[in-house]
C-alpha cells in the first residue's frame, strides 16, 4: 500500500472517473491515485489485464490515463491541478481527439 508521509496541506481537488480525490498542489497525478488506493489505472489493450504506476519515472507507460479528455498521458509526470478531469483507460486510447465536450 502506497500512503503519505505527510497531510494533505495544499489541496486541490481532481476527479478520477467523476468522483473527487484531495491532492497537494505539485504531487503527480499518478502519486495522488496510489494514495488513494486506486485498483488500477489503465487496463491493457490486448488481454484487458490491470496497470498501476510502476517506474514513476515516465519510462515503462504503466500509468497511462486520459486527462482533461486527452488519452495516453503519463500521470507520473503530470502534475495535478484544481478540477482536473482524470479518467482511467480501457485499453488503447483512441487516435482521434473529439473536440466536442
Amino acid at each position: 500500500m502506497f500512503s503519505s508521509l505527510s497531510p494533505i496541506t495544499h489541496g486541490v481537488t481532481l476527479y478520477l472517473d467523476g468522483q473527487p480525490l484531495a491532492a497537494n498542489r505539485g504531487e503527480s497525478v499518478a502519486a495522488c491515485l496510489l494514495r488513494a488506493g486506486v485498483a488500477y489505472n489503465r487496463l491493457t489493450p490486448v488481454s484487458g489485464t490491470p496497470r498501476l504506476p510502476y517506474c514513476m519515472i515516465g519510462h515503462c507507460f504503466d500509468c497511462l490515463v486520459e486527462i482533461d479528455g486527452v488519452g495516453n498521458q503519463q500521470a507520473c509526470l503530470t502534475i495535478v491541478h484544481d478540477g482536473m478531469q482524470v479518467r482511467r483507460q480501457n485499453g488503447a486510447a483512441s487516435a482521434v481527439e473529439d473536440p466536442t465536450p
